[in-house]
């Protein structure tokens, strides 16, 4: 790729990032109601992605083996349980990694 190629292209990418971030507050400024729909997906889109994400990230799981579920659903009971007790988004996702990979190490 030429340098006026990758000028052009990095362009572009702005460009379209640009319209992307824009157009919500275009299609829907501050003196106008959010339509009905958007806001009863605004309430259960978070819920489904994060089933979608369980189910993905576990989707591979086998029982045949210890070191096939335990790391998995460990880290995963730890996840739930660092949110319930600290509501630390960072505190889960952090932990949780740090015991998936620890155990994954271990078994």
């Amino acid at each position: 790729m030429t340098t006026v190629q990758a000028l052009i292209t990095l362009g572009l990418v702005a460009l379209v990032t640009l319209i992307l971030r824009a157009w919500p507050f275009l299609l829907f400024p501050e003196n106008r109601e959010t339509p009905d729909f958007l806001r009863y997906l605004g309430q259960v889109l978070p819920y489904a992605i994060m089933g979608m994400l369980v189910v993905y990230c576990l989707r591979g799981t086998s029982f045949g083996q210890l070191g096939g579920w335990l790391p998995g659903l460990t880290a995963s009971a730890f996840v739930v349980a660092a949110h319930k007790l600290r509501h630390n988004l960072l505190l889960s996702v952090i932990g949780g990694t740090a015991v998936y990979m620890i155990l994954l190490r271990l078994t």
